[in-house]
């Protein structure tokens, strides 16, 4: 594994404010229309697994979204009719069976290192789930803000079907708060696959749509986040995260300050003088 992997280490984007537009990823397929960020994998011929260089090329574009002025809300697909089978087999597994473990510690950091900057990233995130959906693709759906899926999906935590844990980038943390403690242990022991019908009922999807549907379903949540007061959206998203690890107390204080912050904003003001004149705001996102 070359140092261009290493947790910390930048990819190719400069972490400065730069539009994401002009932006050709090698490892995945982004379009950016009107705020929203499309963001496909595809390798449908494999049902879109991970390589090293895709998870850092992810990991480093998440980051760099904090610099992109022209996104404010993330769509994350797979082409093909498949979310993610995980970490590709002969391009991640072999190799991992011949690393040291220096070597197999710097890769869990790497892979973990996604799922914060998908957390950390200032945009909210919309997951549009069809086909398979396992292992890291299952915690790129985690990951994300809201999941829409397809009644035909399947999402596999599989770790130990492979002979790992189900701690893996997060799961043990995530999984709990998004679905409970018991059902998460259920699919972290079992690696069962989770129906879409079923992730619906148990809240890990947002909603279940038609395949044909799916993708233009969660571009039309992105765009009404767009809509939206994105720097609040923001501030929601970040104190969604940092409430996890903060007292009730701590976390009234902390969203007092927040809100405060919210409050000096122009799209705070434009709603009140709408609300006033009975019109709708138009938000600015400053």
């Amino acid at each position: 594994m070359s140092d261009r992997y290493l947790p910390g280490q930048p990819h190719q984007l400069p972490r400065h404010k730069q539009p994401m537009a002009g932006y050709q990823p090698e490892h995945f397929l982004l379009s950016v229309q009107d705020g929203v960020a499309t963001v496909s994998l595809n390798r449908p011929e494999r049902k879109n697994p991970l390589s090293f260089e895709s998870y850092a090329e992810l990991r480093d574009f998440f980051r760099a979204l904090a610099y992109a002025p022209d996104v404010h809300a993330v769509v994350l697909t797979g082409a093909g009719g498949n979310f993610c089978s995980g970490g590709d087999v002969h391009e991640i597994i072999g190799p991992l069976t011949r690393m040291d473990m220096p070597g197999l510690l710097t890769f869990t950091r790497m892979t973990g290192d996604l799922v914060k900057a998908m957390r950390a990233c200032p945009q909210p995130i919309v997951a549009a789930i069809d086909g398979v959906c396992a292992g890291a693709g299952a915690l790129l759906a985690l990951a994300s803000d809201l999941r829409y899926g397809t009644a035909r999906s399947k999402t596999y935590f599989l770790f130990n079907k492979v002979g790992l844990a189900g701690c893996d980038m997060g799961a043990c943390a995530l999984l709990p708060r998004v679905i409970g403690q018991g059902r998460a242990s259920d699919l972290l022991f079992s690696g069962r696959g989770l129906g879409g019908e079923e992730a619906e009922r148990w809240g890990f999807y947002n909603r279940v749509c038609t395949p044909e549907q799916l993708l233009s379903q969660a571009q039309a949540l992105a765009a009404q986040w767009v809509a939206g007061p994105t720097f609040a959206n923001g501030m929601t998203k970040k104190m969604l995260q940092q409430e996890w690890n903060m007292g009730v107390d701590e976390a009234i204080e902390a969203e007092a300050q927040a809100q405060a912050i919210c409050m000096a904003t122009n799209d705070f003001h434009r709603a009140y003088h709408a609300f006033v004149a009975k019109q709708l705001p138009d938000f600015k996102g400053d």
